[in-house]
């Protein structure tokens, strides 16, 4: 029997960090702001395949837009997304207070991604479909969707939209074009590609978009995806958020530290971008460029959004048993809201005063709309109707669902 000639060994990957280390970064190499080029919208993915492993950016550090990828947007668009940014922000303050208050079994919040959700939000139409992770809140309050609604939601009071349904934070509403969220990882990719085949096939004129952590992307149902919106050209978007960790394992456990993640769209012969995800303007470039590529027959877009997610996955997670307590500190690429901010003073367009009363307003919303939810109830307080369960369901109700009905006598 031949035996090797050495003995072998697994590999198994660590982050370049756990608790009491110093964060570093080192290891991560960036292109400066406004380096990356930007290919017309009908080039191939052969052709552009670099910017699979370069970082579209559009901020400098000083606040300035510069590059081909600079969207040029008035300041009342860049106030816009700010101010959705702040609300969101304030949104998860008060409902990760709300859940150590007893008033919710569970909450997520998207701290350090803000810049992901609500851009994206704000480029697409209401009436293109986005299938979400947890993370995207910020697309349902980019867009105006009622606070009250969520909070009614994440409470499973009586007024929950979802009728007690979905676990907190599980969202949906197809007004607002934010399709039921699923626990289950990675299913949402393969589902927005078949809707963005459906709206293809019928001839329609809208999109789909989707999104999926770095994790999920181990996932098959994320290479299945792939797989047919290659082949059938499906007009979606395909965003893979690497916010470097998933529950407590880091992104190179998903392979992260082989290759970025948007270059696996390349083996499928799909266009890839690689952006700066707590950079607006880079956020909102990307997504405008892929949106015009799906809207054109051209086929999908897979972006990496390269983020850092700056709370714990969850309130179940305690992220300082894994990664250096001051690692989000100091991510090299900032904090989302900062950096619009500062890029918005730099053109005159904001000032402390109007930061200050930005900040004070979302608070007062979110507080209002507190009010108005745990008015209703909080976790047990109310819920919804026992007869709800039986409905919407089957179109016609068989006899097991009267019999069963009856014996709850609703």
């Amino acid at each position: 029997m031949k035996k090797n000639s050495h003995a072998l060994s697994l590999r198994v990957p660590e982050p370049s960090g756990r608790p009491g280390d110093t964060p570093d970064f080192s290891h991560l190499q960036f292109d400066a702001a406004g380096a990356v080029e930007r290919p017309e919208v009908g080039a191939t993915a052969y052709e552009m395949r670099d910017l699979a492993f370069r970082l579209i950016r559009v901020l400098d550090d000083e606040g300035h837009a510069v590059g081909p990828w600079n969207p040029r947007l008035d300041p009342e668009t860049l106030r816009r997304g700010l101010k959705a940014m702040i609300l969101t922000r304030a949104f998860d303050d008060r409902m990760h207070r709300a859940h150590r208050q007893g008033k919710t079994s569970f909450y997520m919040k998207c701290t350090g991604e803000e810049a992901i959700a609500v851009a994206q939000g704000m480029v697409l139409s209401r009436e293109d479909m986005g299938f979400p992770t947890y993370r995207q809140q910020g697309l349902l309050i980019a867009r105006g969707y009622p606070l009250v609604e969520m909070m009614n939601q994440i409470y499973s009071n009586a007024a929950d939209p979802i009728k007690g349904r979905q676990l907190p934070i599980m969202y949906s509403s197809k007004e607002y074009g934010f399709f039921t969220i699923s626990g289950n990882l990675g299913t949402q990719v393969p589902q927005a590609v078949g809707w963005a085949m459906a709206s293809a096939y019928k001839g329609d004129d809208k999109i789909a978009i989707s999104w999926i952590g770095d994790g999920a992307t181990a996932e098959g149902d994320f290479h299945n995806a792939l797989t047919f919106a290659s082949v059938y050209r499906a007009p979606v978007i395909l965003n893979v958020v690497n916010n470097q960790w998933a529950i407590s394992s880091f992104m190179g456990i998903a392979g992260g530290l082989e290759t970025t993640f948007a270059s696996k769209a390349i083996g499928y012969g799909l266009p890839a971008l690689r952006v700066d995800g707590n950079d607006f303007l880079a956020v909102w470039a990307a997504t405008q460029w892929a949106e015009e590529r799906a809207r054109t027959n051209q086929g999908a877009t897979v972006i990496e959004l390269f983020t850092y997610r700056g709370a714990p996955h969850s309130t179940s997670d305690d992220p300082s048993r894994y990664r250096p307590g001051d690692e989000h500190e100091k991510w090299p690429l900032g904090d989302p809201l900062d950096r619009l901010r500062q890029h918005l003073t730099v053109i005159g367009e904001w000032d402390d005063a109007q930061h200050a009363q930005a900040l004070k307003d979302a608070v007062e919303q979110v507080r209002a709309a507190g009010k108005e939810s745990e008015a209703i109830g909080t976790l047990g307080q109310s819920r919804p109707s026992v007869k709800t369960m039986f409905e919407e369901v089957y179109a016609t109700e068989d006899w097991r669902l009267v019999e069963q009905r009856r014996e709850v006598g609703v």
